[in-house]
């Protein structure tokens, strides 16, 4: 069977990725919390004040803040771009 798996440092991201994680890999990772508590809080007292939909649609940002959180926290520690050199660890 072929592996098809790409190796550390085979692939690597363009410009406009290393670019944007430069700047994004400068804000905290409390602030990704902060807003996922923020939005359950949002939804929570739009809840109690019977506004159904608006609190479902605020709930909702609670999964893409704590994932872009993760992603920013892998980018610190891993970088995006693995090269052969650097340590890989696996979990």
């Amino acid at each position: 069977m072929t592996d098809y798996r790409v190796a550390p440092g085979e692939a690597q991201e363009d410009q406009v990725t290393a670019a944007i994680e430069k700047v994004t890999a400068q804000v905290p990772s409390s602030v990704f919390l902060g807003a996922a508590i923020a939005s359950i809080i949002g939804s929570v007292c739009f809840k109690a004040a019977n506004k159904h939909h608006e609190a479902l649609f605020v709930g909702q940002w609670v999964a893409p803040f704590l994932i872009l959180g993760l992603y920013n926290k892998m980018v610190k520690q891993h970088g995006s771009d693995a090269t052969v050199g650097q340590k890989q660890e696996s979990y």
